[in-house]
């Protein structure tokens, strides 16, 4: 079966591609539905990465809970428990497998968040 991308972005990727019976979600960032970075710190932003995950997993048809394993990166290893206790809200029943690491990232922002789904055709 081959590949099936979703959604369009201003860089050269695709937010969701399906291959098979997995969905990969690009690494998300805290730019809100205006193409700004969230104003605020670690909470703020980690609540917009989610949210923007999760509406990469809509465009290919999945939730949070058919996610299986994410990747987080972290500009700022102190922030990883309010990281955390955000990131908990949202996987709060059965939650994915995870790599959290510290990082320098592309542009000016604290977090990035990047997911795999697991939901069979």
């Amino acid at each position: 079966m081959p590949k099936q991308c979703f959604g369009k972005s201003h860089v050269p990727l695709s937010p969701a591609v399906r291959a098979g019976d997995f969905v990969y979600v690009s690494g998300q960032v805290p730019v809100g539905g205006d193409g700004l970075v969230v104003k605020g710190g670690i909470a703020e932003q980690t609540e917009q990465v989610l949210q923007n995950v999760k509406a990469a997993l809509a465009l290919a048809g999945c939730t949070m809970d058919d996610v299986v394993k994410t990747t987080v990166w972290l500009e700022d290893a102190r922030d990883f428990g309010t990281f955390n206790t955000v990131y908990a809200k949202h996987f709060s029943k059965d939650p994915p497998a995870r790599t959290t690491v510290e990082s320098r990232l592309m542009i000016d922002i604290k977090i990035e968040v990047e997911a795999v789904a697991y939901r069979p055709l």
